[in-house]
Order: structure tokens, then C-alpha cells, then sequence
């Protein structure tokens, strides 16, 4: 009796799931052949439902047929290829990774594979789609590589991003100074990694379709041991599992997936990693998506609809001549970007904002020692910026130009390079003081203002007004960086307050804001002048190019401002970066205390973004190495740090404009190589 009890209320349930599962998929696939014919229709031309059919059997005339067949179609079947690679690709990393926000973005993959089709395209060698897209699965595996082997697998979610994105920003730093020391050869370059799934002609879709399937089949062949290593690595090794092997397979794939939708659209943003996780819930619903084989295909179908729905929704709200410049990557890094903070929200953190285990205290003769031998470093640092450039000055020189009686030559250079060496050295130590305020208060040694999106929401205040106002005065540029870092800042501050600045949260929303404000950043310039885009470039590599006393005057004033306000308040906060109870119990109001030194370093950030361009790492580097040198109080750390930032920074702009001269790079570019090695360090020394 039991047994004919249970067999029939448990065969409805297993019937109800997989009827369900398939109306889903059923579902989905409607929902995408409906954005396929919207997709279809929108465009410059007038070419509707109508026209469309009579291309397809025939009777078309010519000029719509042809619009139809090499431009709307291709362009269609370009966004369903991607969206369904990356969605598998996406969906296979976090299962063998046992991390739900493993992605081609957050993996670094899409930045491997930018920077490899980089170095190609310096040498000018042109190559055929196939052998680009080889290219490309190279660079994607030596990234993803790097990553997993430095976070490590089911480690936890904040590690494998963070070491992601840092390397992201380390190998697109490297790009980016390719795009301007070489700007005929990589022309076109940067416009490519925005992600567009426009095509001329169905070759590129026809080419790359093969490896998609070949993807597909390959991860279906090792879902069953994939989805035995979501029961963790032993009990997988005892259901005879060959652990190692499946997950370098499943590794290679993704890769390859993702190599051949950049080589097909550029790198299209957060697909891989919205798609599985839109799945997750269906799973839970009906049992039968829980297992890879058939959750693969439904991933792959979502991917499809949100690149297909995102380029629907651009044409939709974007003129429609407008429309054909603006990639279809950008809009799903917004929604991609969007995401990530939202699932940063809603996932558990298990790694809280740990105080320092003491408040390290060295002796005074370390102090005096490490801040004499920092100002011998920064006055040297100075006097070889001020002098070495495109023309190489004398002492003698500076010293007549200071007294006004230099030659019309030396007057010019001089000029123009004490502007710039003066930017570089208050901008270095604004960005110090910003992340040393900013990782006392939030007890987290990882926090930084360009990896918190504080750096990327003052950078799009700026580009905003020097796009739509560009005879903009220093004050006014200063005034709409600190408005964007103001307005990132409350995002990222606001929702990791929940729960004390917990360190998962707060460093991935940071990532997630900083991911929105470089894909509007990229909006502005594909919609404004043309011009804008190596204008812009320029300046967010963190160049000081053509800065003059005015630029520099906003960020004297608030550097100064902080500098005071830091002394000041140093007993303060040495106790806000101790714990929570400890400044209650001497009466010290935390929140308002937080909040203060919060607003300066946002302060100190955004005037530093406005008077030099983006500068990252510096925030983080300096602080670390500050409290390595001295110990933790800070009497000691602001200025050692400050005098850090300074040396760092002038260092990094005196080699970007000199190394390669008369080419430049900037400073941002340099500070980003230096930065992104300590900063994997740092994870790898956090880990053991």
C-alpha cells in the first residue's frame, strides 16, 4: 500500500515539472523569434513586416531586399549566435567555479581577448576571422587562467571578482595605450570593444556558427560530471569524476565560446552573467532545469533574448540614425551593471569588514626616517619632471624662468610642464589621502576610489559637461566631477551601509556602479563629436596633458582643505577604523563622523578625477604601503601616504611622456600596470 500510495503522487510531480520546463522553453523560444522580427524591422531605412517577407521569398524590390539580406538579417542572427554563446559560456564558469557571478566579464576573458586582437593589430597584420578568433581564445584563456588560479574555485564570491576586474583594468590599461601610441593601426579598435552586433553579410555568422555548436555539444557531453562537481570536489572524485580534467574542459570551452562571440561582435557586456542567474530561479521551480543538460539550452535562449532585446530597446529609445553608431554592449553592460548590484544586495556576505588585529604603533625614528627619505624621493622625483621632457632643461634655466628672465623657448616649455608636473603631484597625493580616509572608515583594506566607483561617477561628471559644455572653466569641470563621484558615491555608500560596509557588498556594488558609469562614458562619445573619442580617451588614461595653474588651483584649495581636516581629526580616526563599539563608548557619533570623511575623500577624489583624468590604484597603493612603513596610526599614515601618492604619481607622468617620447602616455595607464601586480598581491597574501 505505501508503495502504490507514493509512485502516483510523485509521477504528476515529475510530469508537472517537465511540462512545465517545456513550456518555458517553449516560451522562450517565441519570445526571441518575436525580438528576431522587431530586431528585423528597425533600422535607418522604412522596411517593414511586408518587406521583409517578399525579401525572403523573392519578390522584394531590389534596394529593400538588399537592406534585408546584408545588413538586417545578418545582424539578427549575429545577436542570437552571441547572446546564446555567452549565456553558455557564462552558465558552465559558475558551475565549475561553484561562484554565481563568474562571467566572461568578471573573469577578465573579454579583456584578454581585447588585448591580444591589440597586439595583433599593431603589427598590422591582418588576419582572417578564423585566425583572429584563435587570437582571441588565446588571450581569454591566459586571462580566465590567471584569475581562477588567484582566486581559486568555490573560494568565495568577492575574490574571483575582485581579482577579475583588477586584472581587467591592468590589461585594458595596456590596450588603451596601444589605441594612442598606434591610432592608424588599431583605428577602430575601441569602437569594437564597446560590442556592436552589426554585420556586413552573413560571413562573420556563418564562420563562427560552427564553434558556437561545437560549444554547445562539448558542454553537453560533460554536463553530468559538471553538475557532479556542484556536490563539491570529493564527493565528484567518489562518483569517479575526474575533477581536474572536467573543469579544464568546461574552462576551455567557455573560452572558446566567448573568444568567438568577440571575434564575431566585440566584447557584449554582463551576458554571461545575467543569463544563468535569470535561470536560477526556474530551476528551483521545475526540477528539471536543475541539471546542465537541459538548463544549458534555456540559458542559452535567455542570452539570446537579452542581447536581442537590448539592441531592440537602444533602437527603440535612440534615433534611429543615432541608434546605428551605439553599440549594442553598452546597453547590456547598463543592465548588466544594474544587476551585479542588485545580486551584491541580495547575496549573504561572508566576509565582513574585519578591524585591524592591532593598531600597530612604530617608533618615532622610523617615522622621521621614511618621511626624510620620501621627501629626498619627491623633491628628486620634481626636479627631473620639471626638467626632462620633449626638451631637456637645465637648473639654471628653471631658475631664470622663475625670476623672468628666461628665453621665449625655455618660457614656453616651462609654461607648459610645471602645470602639468604640479597636477600629477596634487592629484597622487588627493588620490592617497581620498583611500586612505576611505579604508579607515570602512575598515576594508581592498576599498579604492576607482574600484568603488567613485573615480568612474566623477569621470562621467566630467565627461558629461565637457561633452555638451566644452568651453568649461576649471572650477565648472571640477564642480561636475564631484556632482558624478557625489552621485556614485550615495549608490555605493547607501547600499553597503546595510549591515556596516560589509566588505562582499561594498566592493561590489563599487564594481557595478564603475561598470555603469564606463558604459554611459562610452555612450557620450559614440553620440557627441567624433573628436571625442581620443579626446576623452586621453583624458581618462589619466593624462595631464595641457593643464594649465587654473586646472591645478580647484584641487590645491581641496587638497589643502583635506590635509587640514585629516590632522585635525587624526585621534577620530584612528577609532573609527578600529571597530563599531569603541568610538560610541568615548561618545564619538559614528555615523556622523563616517559621513565626514567620507565626503572629503569623495571631495579629494572627484577635484583629483577633474585636474588629471582617471587615475587608478594610487588610492589603494599608497595607504598599504604607508601603513607597512610606519604602522597604523594615522599622525603618521597621512602624510607618509600623501608623500607616496605624490612620488607615485609625478613618477608614473615623467615616465608616460618620456620613456616613449614624443609619444606620451598617461599617467593613469603607468599607475595601472604598477597597481594591478600589488594589488593580486594583496588577494593572494589575504587568501593564504
Amino acid at each position: 500500500m505505501a508503495v502504490t500510495a507514493t509512485t502516483p503522487a510523485t509521477r504528476p510531480s515529475a510530469v508537472t515539472s517537465r511540462t512545465g520546463a517545456a513550456a518555458v522553453t517553449a516560451a522562450l523560444v517565441l519570445l526571441v523569434a518575436a525580438l528576431a522580427v522587431v530586431d528585423i524591422t528597425q533600422g535607418t531605412a522604412a522596411v517593414g513586416a511586408g518587406e521583409i517577407w517578399k525579401a525572403l521569398t523573392g519578390r522584394a524590390d531590389p534596394a529593400d531586399a538588399s537592406v534585408v539580406i546584408a545588413s538586417r538579417l545578418p545582424r539578427m542572427t549575429a545577436g542570437i549566435l552571441v547572446g546564446a554563446m555567452l549565456g553558455m559560456a557564462g552558465a558552465a564558469l559558475q558551475a565549475v567555479s561553484r561562484n554565481v557571478l563568474a562571467s566572461p566579464d568578471t573573469l577578465a576573458v573579454n579583456a584578454g581577448s581585447y588585448l591580444a586582437l591589440g597586439l595583433v593589430a599593431v603589427t598590422g597584420v591582418s588576419l582572417p576571422l578564423f585566425a583572429s578568433s584563435a587570437v582571441a581564445l588565446v588571450g581569454s584563456l591566459a586571462a580566465a587562467a590567471v584569475v581562477l588560479g588567484l582566486s581559486g574555485l568555490g573560494t568565495g564570491t568577492v575574490r574571483l571578482v575582485l581579482a577579475g576586474t583588477a586584472l581587467m583594468l591592468g590589461l585594458n590599461a595596456v590596450t588603451e595605450g596601444l589605441l594612442l601610441l598606434f591610432p592608424e593601426e588599431t583605428h577602430g579598435l575601441y569602437q569594437w570593444n564597446q560590442g556592436s552586433i552589426a554585420q556586413n553579410g552573413f560571413d562573420g555568422v556563418v564562420r563562427m556558427a560552427p564553434i558556437g555548436l561545437v560549444g554547445l555539444l562539448g558542454l553537453l557531453l560533460v554536463a553530468r560530471r559538471v553538475d557532479a562537481l556542484a556536490l563539491g570536489d570529493d564527493a565528484a572524485r567518489g562518483l569517479g569524476v575526474p575533477v581536474r580534467a572536467t573543469r579544464i574542459t568546461a574552462v576551455v570551452l567557455a573560452a572558446l565560446l566567448s573568444a568567438a562571440a568577440v571575434t564575431l561582435a566585440g566584447p557584449i557586456g554582463f551576458v554571461g552573467l545575467c543569463a544563468p542567474a535569470l535561470v536560477r530561479p526556474l530551476a528551483r521551480r521545475f526540477r528539471a532545469f536543475a541539471r546542465s543538460r537541459a538548463s544549458l539550452p534555456v540559458t542559452a535562449l535567455i542570452g539570446a533574448a537579452l542581447v536581442l532585446g537590448s539592441d531592440v530597446l537602444l533602437r527603440s529609445l535612440v534615433r534611429s540614425d543615432l541608434a546605428v553608431a551605439v553599440p549594442t554592449g553598452v546597453v547590456t553592460s547598463l543592465v548588466g551593471a544594474v544587476f551585479l548590484i542588485v545580486m551584491a544586495v541580495r547575496l549573504k556576505d561572508t566576509a565582513a569588514s574585519a578591524a585591524p588585529d592591532r593598531l600597530r604603533i612604530r617608533s618615532r625614528a622610523v617615522f622621521l626616517t621614511v618621511t626624510a627619505v620620501l621627501v629626498v624621493v619627491l623633491v628628486g622625483v620634481t626636479i627631473a619632471a620639471v626638467l626632462l621632457g620633449d626638451a631637456k632643461l637645465l637648473l639654471g634655466d628653471v631658475v631664470n624662468w622663475a625670476q623672468g628672465r628666461a628665453g621665449q623657448t625655455v618660457s614656453f616649455v616651462l609654461d607648459t610642464r610645471v602645470p602639468r608636473v604640479l597636477a600629477a603631484l596634487l592629484a597622487g597625493a588627493a588620490l592617497a589621502l581620498s583611500g586612505t580616509l576611505i579604508q579607515a572608515v570602512t575598515r576594508n583594506p581592498l576599498a579604492e576610489p576607482a574600484v568603488l566607483g567613485v573615480s568612474g561617477g566623477a569621470a562621467l561628471g566630467a565627461v558629461l559637461l565637457v561633452t555638451t559644455a566644452p568651453l568649461a572653466d576649471s572650477w565648472g569641470l571640477a564642480g561636475a566631477a564631484f556632482a558624478g563621484a557625489a552621485v556614485s558615491s550615495v549608490i555605493v555608500f547607501g547600499l553597503a551601509a546595510r549591515g556596516g560596509f560589509q566588505q562582499n557588498r561594498l566592493v561590489l556594488v563599487g564594481i557595478g556602479v564603475a561598470t555603469a558609469a564606463t558604459a554611459l562614458i562610452s555612450l557620450l562619445i559614440v553620440l557627441t563629436d567624433p573628436f571625442n573619442a581620443v579626446k576623452a580617451l586621453t583624458w581618462l588614461s589619466g593624462s595631464t596633458y595641457g593643464r594649465t595653474m587654473p586646472d591645478v588651483a580647484p584641487l590645491a584649495a581641496v587638497l589643502a582643505l583635506g590635509l587640514v581636516v585629516a590632522v585635525l581629526r587624526r585621534a577620530e580616526l584612528d577609532l573609527v577604523s578600529l571597530d563599531e563599539d569603541t568610538p560610541r563608548l568615548l561618545g564619538i557619533d559614528l555615523a556622523r563622523g563616517r559621513l565626514g570623511f567620507l565626503v572629503l575623500g569623495v571631495l579629494l577624489s572627484a577635484t583629483a578625477v577633474a585636474a588629471a583624468g582617471t587615475i587608478g590604484f594610487v588610492g589603494l597603493v599608497a595607504p598599504h604601503a604607508a601603513r607597512a612603513l610606519v604602522g597604523r596610526q594615522h599622525v603618521r599614515v597621512i602624510p607618509v601616504a600623501v608623500l607616496l601618492g605624490a612620488a607615485l604619481v609625478c613618477t608614473a607622468d615623467l615616465l608616460g611622456r618620456t620613456v616613449i617620447a614624443p609619444a606620451q602616455l598617461g599617467a593613469g595607464m603607468v599607475t595601472a600596470v604598477i597597481g594591478t601586480p600589488y594589488f593580486l598581491y594583496l588577494l593572494v597574501r589575504s587568501r593564504r
